[in-house]
């Protein structure tokens, strides 16, 4: 038995192969461009996605069954008749609709979102976007009017073009702020509430299960998984029961939770109710989800400016802990997620002086990225007991600085996994079960433990007056 797993995310597609004997190893990976056609826009080509999805089945070989996991909340719109696509893909991070949902929230329309979908009004969700494709672009508006509009995130995108299923899996859905979080179907009130048709949707079906015959040019392999990515992460992390979490630090940061059978309503904590996953006629599994939406992209953009050249240089520092000092760094270049959800906040430093050294700098954005996800992991604990470890895995968690100053700040034991290929693993994992194949045993990597150390609790505090300083500048920026 041979099980893939397709892992398409906001920088690359990746095929991870899972071997009968529980070994796995990625098979092929490509980048693709990222686009920014105007300030606060992120667009992906579809077309490349979709080559790029291509071409990573092709290169697992046979297999027994596929799972693809998704960026989440990134969309796009195409025809139906056709599959060709008529707008390029709204990356999750794109704040275009920022306007639409501003005027929302003076509306007073969050409690209606909060109530049913469990989910803020941010322009992060699919479903502005959505409603943004059939406003601005006449293709789809025409589209529309026929009959064959498709809105849909990335993964509706690619199953629908290699299998003929219009379809979604329910952790997707729920991303889109147009789904009821208890029924785990499209809500008429939402739909209308930002304008967007809803027979242009995808049916909806559980995350492991049938989504039909993936065909390229080369293959065709049962396709049994569909899943969002941090969700499958979840999964690979061998996360199961209530208190389970993890933290994947990639592009930005994203922190989920097992929290049981219900849904679990969190507004206060500015945490986000969200499916688990589904398999087949099981009851789905909820989970809490908290973002930090820079994390790599923090560290990849200080290099950019020189602040360091090798990965290497940053993994130990001579000082003592730069917030220790007085140094912060905040990186809300798009906003605040959990638990602020400000749009208004933006990236800073703070705390600088004429002896500052490009290392402190680095020190306190490795610093500022852990003492992020600390305040999610906070808010969390306040909902439902969290374990006293923690499974992390990304980029950013090949940084032993990184990860001890997180365990202090957590004070939590921190699991390091010897490879990063969680999320992928968690999708191969779903497409087995989908397939109805026993799982292989001992799918899991050596992992290293960090354990915490006692750290002030002034450290945090320093954290949040920063954080304080960041929030409301762009308000300020354009004047209003």
């Amino acid at each position: 038995m041979r099980i893939a797993a397709i892992d398409q995310g906001t920088t690359s597609t990746r095929c991870l192969v899972l071997e009968e004997d529980g070994s796995f190893h990625v098979v092929h990976s490509r980048t693709h461009r990222q686009i920014y056609p105007r300030q606060g826009w992120v667009e992906h080509d579809p077309l490349e996605l979709l080559a790029n999805v291509q071409a990573c089945i092709d290169a697992a070989g046979p297999v027994d069954a596929l799972g693809i996991d998704n960026q989440g909340e990134s969309c796009l719109a195409w025809d139906g008749q056709t599959g060709a696509p008529v707008s390029a893909v709204i990356v999750w991070q794109d704040r275009r609709t920022q306007a639409a949902i501003s005027r929302l929230q003076a509306d007073g329309a969050q409690e209606l979102t909060l109530r049913l979908a469990g989910l803020p009004l941010d322009p992060y969700f699919s479903a502005a976007k959505f409603a943004w494709m059939v406003e601005n672009i006449p293709e789809a508006k025409a589209l529309l009017a026929q009959g064959r509009l498709r809105l849909g995130t990335t993964d509706a995108f690619f199953i629908e073009r290699l299998s003929g299923h219009f379809c979604t899996d329910i952790t997707t859905a729920s991303r889109t702020s147009l789904m009821n979080l208890r029924t785990g179907q499209w809500d008429e009130q939402l739909c209308a509430l930002f304008g967007v048709p809803m027979e242009a949707l995808p049916e909806i079906r559980p995350s492991a299960g049938d989504f039909g015959i993936a065909r390229t040019e080369n293959t065709s392999v049962p396709l049994r998984a569909g899943i969002v990515d941090q969700q499958a992460s979840l999964h690979g992390h061998g996360c199961r029961k209530a208190g389970d979490a993890k933290i994947t630090f990639g592009t930005g940061a994203f922190a989920l939770a097992v929290s049981g059978e219900t849904p679990l309503m969190a507004p206060r904590q500015g945490l986000l109710p969200t499916i688990a996953w589904q398999k087949g006629a099981n009851p789905p599994v909820y989970a809490l989800d908290g973002g930090v939406y820079s994390a790599a992209s923090a560290l990849n953009w200080a290099r950019s400016l020189g602040l360091f050249d090798s990965f290497d240089e940053i993994n130990s520092f001579d000082a003592e802990p730069a917030i220790s000092r007085g140094l912060a760094f905040v990186p809300a270049f798009s906003g605040l997620g959990c638990p602020y959800w400000d749009g208004s906040a933006a990236g800073l430093w703070i705390g600088m002086s004429l002896d500052t050294t490009p290392a402190d700098m680095v020190q306190s954005i490795l610093e500022g990225i852990a003492l992020r996800a600390a305040q999610v992991i906070a808010a969390m604990g306040a909902c439902v007991d969290i374990r006293d470890t923690i499974s992390i895995d990304g980029g950013v968690s090949a940084n032993p600085y990184f990860c001890q100053f997180l365990a202090d700040v957590l004070q939590k034991g921190v699991i390091v996994h010897e490879t990063a290929e969680q999320t992928a693993l968690g999708t191969a994992l779903m497409a087995a079960e989908g397939a109805g194949l026993e799982v292989p045993g001992g799918a899991q990597d050596k992992a290293r433990i960090f354990e915490p150390a006692k750290t002030p609790a002034s450290f945090m505090h320093t954290y949040e007056e920063a954080i304080a300083r960041s929030r409301n500048w762009r308000s300020h920026e354009q004047g209003s």
